[in-house]
């Protein structure tokens, strides 16, 4: 008796215990649930020559940064594959080998022909999309557009109430500039299964960029406590209302969440959520003027060089860069920082020219600075997407060129900038500063 995966697609395998478990799995996985290893491996248990089960674990060590991991389980997906795969299962191992092998650019050109022939085929759907997905770091500038281009060509594959296609086609028109549609299809996605950390991200973040930061903190605090702490993105949503907090002009409830769900000791993440969550909500704070308290950059220092001790990911690369500067390790930034130059001029940094650029401003912003960490920004300013993420991670960057504006006396453009955003999403740190540039 044939078996099938969750989305109607034909799986190579005859025990049926082995099939349900592999559609529980990836379900748990593309929810971002706790969970999604255990059933994996009651897969393989129940069938050693399950390709997809190994190859779909391999995805999950490689989210969870366990390279070693990832590759041992791909090498068994492969070699089983080769013997008893079906043509999309062959496709699907071989994409998820050149994911997980580094090899992003092969392997988004691979997916996008693969959904060709077999758009229902989830695991691969997912590998382009979100914020951390081969779009975001192909160091393509209109990604977002991207994203969508992607999800409606595929639309009319997928029914309308399946939550993980609701969350994510809702989460890139988001992203992308149709907030009210995006949040619409996001929040239907979170109705459909409430078990779905992706969905309550998503919602977040059409919140975020619609100014609802009330809406935002009520839905998280709402939400969270029946995430389990090891779940992948419980201290990344709780880094969504410190942020939501920090809208608001409340430091000290942005602090709170920040001591209790995201610094490096308490947070269970991802080390790229974990530095890149920690570094941007503590320099957020300081450029805003607040004190960070004594030992928070340390930890954080102390943290990322043990995980991040070479260049990689432009995104990451950011975010080290501004670490640096604000711990006053110039030396050592632009170190990187040259490291990087030769990374763009050799095309092995995707990314670009961008990324060196906002690391040479950080340290002339954290220098006080700010006529050359204009001079050095504004040019890349609109290369910033090239960097992957997602727009509330990157308008770190935005917010750094705004106060640099401000500081350095450059009041029509930084009112003008301003502006744009309060029309856009109107905070009352914007307001704030609004009327600074007023005064």
């Amino acid at each position: 008796m044939a078996e099938f995966d969750s989305r109607g697609l034909r799986i190579s395998t005859e025990s049926p215990q082995a099939a349900a478990y592999y559609r529980d799995g990836v379900d748990l996985l593309l929810s971002t649930w706790p969970g999604a290893d255990d059933a994996l491996r009651l897969a393989i248990d129940h069938d050693h020559e399950f390709a997809l089960a190994h190859a779909a674990l391999a995805r999950l060590h490689a989210i969870r940064a366990k390279p070693a991991e990832a590759r041992a389980r791909i090498a068994a997906a492969q070699e089983i594959v080769a013997r008893n795969g079906s043509p999309r299962e062959i496709s699907h191992v071989a994409i998820l080998s050149l994911a997980l092998t580094g090899q992003s650019a092969k392997a988004l050109e691979s997916a996008l022909a693969h959904l060709n022939d077999w758009p229902r085929d989830v695991l691969i759907l997912s590998l382009p999309l979100g914020a951390f997905g081969l779009f975001a770091f192909s160091g393509m500038v209109d990604h977002d557009q991207a994203r969508v281009d992607l999800c409606e060509r595929v639309t009319d594959r997928y029914d309308a109430d399946d939550w993980w296609f609701l969350t994510y086609r809702g989460w890139s028109h988001a992203e992308n500039g149709s907030v009210a549609r995006g949040r619409d299809l996001a929040q239907r996605g979170l109705e459909q299964r409430r078990a779905n950390a992706n969905a309550a991200h998503a919602v977040s973040h059409a919140m975020f960029e619609q100014g609802s930061t009330q809406e935002a903190e009520a839905l998280i605090a709402d939400w969270l406590p029946g995430y389990d702490r090891a779940g992948r993105l419980h201290a990344h949503l709780a880094w969504h209302a410190a942020l939501s907090a920090l809208e608001r002009d409340d430091p000290q409830q942005a602090l709170a969440i920040y001591s209790e769900h995201i610094k490096p000791s308490v947070s269970l993440g991802v080390p790229i959520n974990v530095v890149t969550d920690t570094v941007s909500l503590l320099w957020r704070l300081q450029a805003n003027g607040y004190a960070v308290p004594s030992g928070l950059w340390e930890d954080v220092e102390t943290y990322a060089e043990s995980r991040f001790p070479k260049p990689g990911l432009a995104f990451i690369e950011v975010h080290m860069g501004l670490l640096a500067a604000a711990r006053g390790k110039g030396a050592a930034a632009n170190d990187r920082i040259e490291a990087n130059a030769r990374r763009v001029a050799d095309g092995t940094l995707p990314a670009g020219v961008v990324v060196p650029s906002i690391c040479r401003a950080a340290i002339a912003f954290a220098n006080a600075d700010y006529a050359e960490c204009v001079r050095i920004l504004e040019p890349v300013s609109g290369d910033v997407p090239r960097i992957g993420g997602s727009g509330a991670q990157r308008e770190i960057v935005k917010d750094m060129l705004l106060l640099a504006l401000m500081r350095s006396g450059a009041s029509a453009k930084a009112r003008d900038m301003l502006d744009r955003r309060l029309h856009r999403r109107p905070s009352q740190c914007d307001v704030r500063w609004r009327r600074q540039i007023e005064v």
